[in-house]
């Protein structure tokens, strides 16, 4: 045999050898044994819920909307300031709610649905599901829904949008389902950071969640929303501060409005005209708390603790309807310094970096139970959980940083001076909705279209890109979803109307 077939049938032999020897503890030997094969969904859902918080891009639109802050200046801020499509800024709630939200909700879903065994983690991430989609289609509208989350289940990368009614009706649904669903004697879910596995505070707050998707409806199917209003109270609704549902922030994870307000953009945020008059003409202590002014102030670096005053009597808001410059006359005829001299949030406080985020309040859901009851639709006084509502949210200030909390005697004082007057029910109530959902920005400006309350004046910036309407309505779809996901924005909006800031969603009407 020559001596080349002699080495290549060495050569053969090896392989045959290899591939019937050489491979055995190969898949150990080639994996990582500290990298992550599996994920507990617990973790998902916590996940969720801290991105959850309202971020930089509520400032731009939603709590300016609702006239409760302003920035004149332009560039990265304009949104509601100038009623302007900044569509940087309108894609924020989309961008963090389906990457981040979203994804990981319905990804923990899916693989729950193999673990019979796990059923309170099952519904409390259907409950969290619905809040989620309640802040993504009380923004934009039609969204995806059905479709929603299954890219890396399903492939598909081109969801289509569900009417918002087709939405609603779902959450409704999933709500009831997933309340009737948790069991306190089945799988415990210590780890989870809202409340530490408490089944019957989830329970209160899939109750309360469901109150508020019904009250969403009042306009558009008032017997539905009737219906699931009564089996929400029924069910059981949150009972104190301790049920609030609300993210923590300390010095390794911080708010996100509070690092903003605390650097770059400190100076350029102000509390507005509207919400401080409010304030101011009812002698409400919650202005304390909340407002700070930096007198004599003729630039972002003189708003210095030196310069600080807190007392209620002197703070002025900033009126909507100006930039940079052509409010610079309006400050000096206010017999201010200079713009930098209007009243801020203060960043010591409510505006700190470790602030909490509150997301569901108990003093909300007393405030719907006080409408539905107003309306004749469930059981209860609507006075006393008008004044309940005000006391809890009162009561809920000391819960942020820095010397925040309201003596008792105050809050006695204010709520015997504020009755709830026959006739102005709706108006009275909702109006203290809008303040004691501040900074809670999605669904204070959600309820102030929903309910048509606070009666405040609109922003009349002259360069307004509405048409038709007094207040922006919906945010706008991102750019990146009318390049790769046309066909079903365009069927979106066919149902809906079009992509503007003037459309209404579904529940929206005059």
């Amino acid at each position: 045999m020559k001596k080349s077939k002699i080495i290549y049938l060495i050569k053969g032999l090896l392989v045959v050898f290899c591939i019937g020897s050489c491979d055995e503890g190969f898949d150990e030997m080639n994996t990582n044994p500290v990298r992550l094969t599996s994920l507990d969904p617990t973790f998902q859902l916590n996940q969720a819920i801290i991105s959850s918080s309202p971020g930089y891009n509520n400032l731009t639109y939603e709590t300016t909307i609702v006239k409760q802050m302003i920035t004149p200046f332009q560039g990265v801020g304009t949104g509601g300031n100038l009623n302007q499509d900044n569509r940087s800024a309108t894609q924020g709630n989309w961008q963090t709610g389906y990457r981040t939200i979203v994804k990981n909700l319905i990804d923990g879903l899916e693989s729950l649905g193999e673990t019979p065994e796990r059923t309170n983690l099952y519904n409390i991430m259907r409950i969290w599901k619905a809040h989620a989609f309640m802040m993504l289609t009380d923004t934009y509208g039609d969204i995806p829904y059905s479709e929603a989350g299954l890219g890396y289940i399903s492939g598909n990368v081109f969801p289509k949008y569900d009417s918002q009614e087709a939405i609603y009706t779902s959450i409704l649904n999933d709500l009831e389902m997933a309340v009737q669903g948790l069991d306190e004697t089945k799988d415990p879910i210590n780890q989870e950071i809202l409340y530490s596995g408490n089944i019957g505070q989830w329970k209160r707050l899939g109750n309360s969640l469901l109150l508020r998707a019904a009250m969403r409806m009042v306009k558009v199917a008032p017997a539905t929303a009737s219906e699931y209003a009564l089996k929400a109270v029924n069910g059981g609704l949150m009972q104190s501060n301790e049920d609030n549902a609300v993210v923590r922030h300390n010095a390794d994870y911080r708010n996100n409005v509070g690092t903003n307000l605390n650097g770059g953009q400190a100076p350029f945020y102000y509390l507005d005209e509207d919400f401080v008059n409010f304030l101011q003409s009812n002698n409400d202590p919650r202005l304390a708390s909340i407002a700070v002014r930096y007198v004599g102030a003729l630039s972002g670096g003189e708003q210095v603790e030196a310069n600080a005053n807190r007392s209620p009597e002197i703070q002025i808001g900033m009126p909507q309807g100006y930039d940079n410059t052509t409010i610079i006359p309006v400050a000096e005829a206010a017999g201010l310094a200079s713009l930098f001299s209007y009243s801020q949030l203060d960043r010591t406080r409510l505006g700190n970096p470790e602030a909490p985020n509150f997301l569901v309040t108990y003093s909300q859901t007393l405030l719907l139970h006080a409408e539905a009851a107003a309306r004749g639709w469930v059981p209860g006084d609507a006075e006393q959980l008008y004044h309940d509502g005000i006391r809890a949210h009162m009561e809920q200030m000391a819960f942020w940083p820095n010397d925040t909390e309201i003596e008792q005697e105050a809050i006695d004082a204010y709520i015997e001076s504020h009755p709830l007057e026959t006739g102005k029910e709706l108006e009275l109530i909702n109006t203290q909705y809008w303040v004691s959902s501040f900074l809670i920005g999605p669904e204070t400006w959600a309820n102030f279209r929903r309910s048509g309350y606070p009666l405040v004046n609109p922003n009349p910036y002259p360069g307004s890109d509405l048409q038709n309407e007094d207040f922006i309505r919906r945010l706008t779809y991102p750019d990146s979803e009318l390049t790769v996901n046309k066909e079903n924005v365009d069927q979106a909006t066919s149902r809906m109307g079009p992509d503007v800031l003037d459309t209404r969603v579904w529940w929206d009407v005059k």
